[in-house]
């Protein structure tokens, strides 16, 4: 049986751990061939592309620091020398850096190294992806339901850069509409993983901020991530899907 994304080949930023692992695994068993971009640990990175590659696809990853503009842009284009096209574009790298505002020791170099990472990184990426990807390609960007809702102190900084790229995602929607490239955020609550979660520190209870009165698991909002990227999403774009058990109702 023909596999949805049989042929097309995914790069996926943070692929090495958390969400953008579990994406580059959904991917993969649906036939995408897989680039994963990582940062500092090759060998989580090696050990992802030894599990993809079992799944009978081509997998490579490529190392860059999603604060260097350079890097990302470098990764972007000998990703897509290697394997000949792009189909997918997954943008799964983010950071917190938490502190309140009215705090004189408030780390600036926390809020540099966010908007880096978090808002320039992935535009940049998008703009250097764009031109090489194929007409009715998708992009989709791992973002945060706290881009709209702060949800506790110490978060504004890391809020900014989460609504930054809704408002670069609308725009980019708009340019690259005429050649069926959609652009899309996935946002995510509380995440079942304290690497990839700027809440996990703080004391609100699951019960009571989420309605479904537990964290996500990295797969379940993966799965969005791949509904987006699979043919059955060819129509929505420029839009924002929270994955979040009810917290930002």
């Amino acid at each position: 049986m023909t596999k949805l994304l049989s042929g097309k080949v995914a790069l996926i930023t943070g692929g090495a751990f958390g969400i953008g692992a579990a994406t580059a695994r959904m991917l993969a068993e649906q036939g995408a061939n897989i680039a994963i971009g990582y940062v500092c640990d090759r060998q989580a990175a090696k050990e992802m592309i030894a599990e993809l590659q079992a799944l009978k696809v081509e997998a490579k990853s490529f190392e860059a620091d999603p604060a260097d503009t350079l890097q990302v842009n470098a990764m972007v284009q000998t990703a897509v020398a290697h394997f000949g096209r792009l189909d997918i574009l997954v943008n799964a790298a983010s950071i917190a850096v938490c502190g309140q505002v009215d705090n004189p020791d408030a780390d600036m170099q926390g809020l540099k190294r966010q908007q880096a990472v978090n808002f320039c990184a992935t535009a940049s990426t998008i703009r250097t992806a764009a031109p090489l990807m194929r007409d009715g390609g998708r992009i989709i960007t791992l973002g945060s339901c706290l881009s709209a809702l702060a949800g506790s102190c110490g978060l504004a900084d890391f809020t900014a850069t989460q609504a930054a790229m809704v408002g670069f995602t609308k725009g980019a929607a708009r340019d690259l509409g005429p050649r069926n490239i959609t652009v899309n955020v996935v946002q995510s609550g509380f995440v079942n993983d304290e690497l990839l979660d700027p809440l996990a520190k703080y004391p609100t209870p699951y019960k009571t901020a989420v309605p479904l009165g537990r964290p996500a698991l990295p797969e379940e909002v993966a799965a969005a991530i791949a509904f987006l990227a699979s043919p059955a999403a060819s129509y929505i774009t420029g839009t924002v899907l929270n994955v979040d058990g009810g917290y930002s109702a």
